[in-house]
């Protein structure tokens, strides 16, 4: 999510919580999304097996926190996965999402790159898509997402038990 979030509150990047929501709640939600993105890819390949975890946000604050998921995508080929990244730029808005940067990245391989927020369900996603031999995984082409939630506070009682 951006700092550019129109809707006052603040960002994923490690401000004041959004509200108070369940680490286990945040999970299923941040599993929901990248299965969600998953579909919209269309693409049947090797996708990495690292579930969503979870991040002190601010990182000494025992109550708060945001949760990460990063994931990739192998196996299809550079124009699977181009038309993959085009799929997500036309029907992420579709969906709710806003399309804050579509386009190549300052990254010395220059790979395309998308970025998005959902305002309403507090996530944002930035996917690049990694060509062969650009320096990526093994030098194999592949899509790289990463989904990353709003801060949520733990409920009364709880504490943050990043795993």
């Amino acid at each position: 999510m951006n700092d550019s979030d129109d809707s006052g509150s603040k960002d994923s990047s490690g401000g004041e919580p959004v509200g108070v929501r369940s680490v286990d709640a945040s999970t299923s939600a941040t599993k929901k999304i990248s299965s969600e993105l998953l579909e919209i890819i269309a693409l049947k390949g090797e996708v990495s097996k690292p579930g969503p975890r979870v991040n002190r946000c601010p990182a000494d604050s025992d109550t708060t926190y945001k949760m990460l998921h990063p994931w990739s995508i192998t196996g299809p080929s550079e124009a699977e996965l181009g038309k993959a990244m085009e799929r997500l730029r036309d029907e992420l808005p579709k969906k709710g999402w806003k399309i804050k940067h579509y386009g190549r990245n300052n990254s010395r391989a220059k790979s395309l790159e998308l970025t998005a927020d959902d305002d309403k369900r507090k996530f944002g996603v930035n996917v690049e898509f990694w060509e062969k031999n650009s320096g990526g995984d093994k030098n194999r082409a592949l899509l790289l997402v990463n989904v990353v939630s709003a801060c949520y506070e733990v409920p009364e009682g709880q504490k943050v038990d990043t795993y």
